[in-house]
């Protein structure tokens, strides 16, 4: 039409505006218009926000962040108290490491009181591979009753008679579960996420267990592939710090042979490595179970041996032996 960029964002945005043509305006009316408002185009118009300098960044994260408590004190310590929120945490190892036990030991805990780690908040655990198990959910749930109980009778004896008595029952309705079976559910499930916390505002963590499962099947467009994580990533990441929860990925992985060794290293490539806030790697060490840091912005690299125990994620204990899951 050989007109410039500014007119062509106004009209743009002139058909854009349902009705914005038919109401009462004619032609020469609507020109004009157009014209008046593209003389007042100001760059500054453009800028979505104020800027903010980087000492009142740093007041607001430490003010806002709060933690999770994943219920084993060793890993706690090296995540700098549990899990973030407002950030996107990346948990991946070997089948057997207890991940998904993890994954339901942290929907379990995000319903716990402040004072003993939690959030206070309900959990959404979205399941992709069938790993999620009611039974073992209600049995670290009620370990958890349990916990919560001891801590209030020798710590905190006040707070046992403001606050009700949390039951096992309770907490396993406070997980919304989804169980997602392609990749297009996950998709739509995923864009879903926003609309539906926005009417339960008490969500304090989303949990995909496992974020590769759909994705490493059934893709001949690896390009295709990259471009449709991306996108479902940056919602994630967009979830987290608008909504103030915490994201927790569970994720697959496989061995690559890198500088002169075989190393465990996540599913869906380098690509989708760059996404994730922190990363951690579950990892067998002789009979033992560890976790390892593997990426943080603030945390350095560390590891903490844990153990999966009838009453869910523990400390790891001396006489710990590698065994099948109770």
């Amino acid at each position: 039409l050989e007109i410039s960029d500014g007119e062509a964002l106004e009209i743009l945005k002139v058909a854009s505006s349902p009705g914005s043509l038919m109401d009462g305006l004619d032609g020469s009316n609507a020109i004009l218009q157009q014209e008046q408002q593209q003389q007042s185009l100001n760059p500054k118009d453009w800028i979505v926000a104020d800027p903010q300098n980087a000492w009142d960044l740093l007041h607001e994260e430490r003010s806002l962040m709060t933690r999770l408590t994943t219920s084993c004190a060793d890993l706690d310590d090296i995540l700098g108290g549990g899990i973030s929120c407002k950030q996107v945490t990346e948990i991946g190892g070997v089948p057997g490491i207890g991940k998904t036990q993890l994954g339901i030991q942290l929907a379990v805990n995000v319903q716990m009181p402040s004072y003993c780690g939690g959030l206070g908040g309900k959990a959404i655990y979205i399941d992709t591979e069938g790993s999620f198990m009611g039974e073992r959910a209600q049995e670290i749930a009620e370990a958890c009753v349990e916990d919560i109980s001891e801590y209030k009778r020798f710590l905190h004896k006040d707070l046992q008679a403001c606050q009700g008595e949390i039951h096992g029952k309770d907490v396993l309705q406070n997980i919304y579960f989804f169980r997602i079976c392609s990749y297009t559910e996950q998709i739509a499930l995923i864009n879903y996420l926003e609309e539906f916390i926005s009417d339960h505002k008490d969500v304090k963590i989303v949990i995909i267990d496992s974020v590769a499962f759909h994705f490493r099947q059934g893709f001949e467009d690896l390009a295709l592939r990259t471009r449709i994580l991306g996108e479902m990533a940056l919602k994630l990441v967009k979830l987290a710090k608008m909504c103030s929860l915490a994201v927790v990925l569970l994720n697959q992985v496989t061995t690559r042979y890198m500088e002169g060794s075989f190393q465990l290293s996540f599913s869906l490539g380098d690509s989708w490595s760059r996404w994730c806030t922190n990363r951690i790697i579950l990892y067998w060490n002789r009979n033992e179970r560890y976790a390892y840091i593997d990426k943080s912005p603030y945390l350095r690299p560390a590891a903490a041996p844990y153990s999966v125990t009838a009453r869910g994620i523990r400390n790891s204990a001396p006489h710990c032996k590698r065994s099948k899951l109770v």
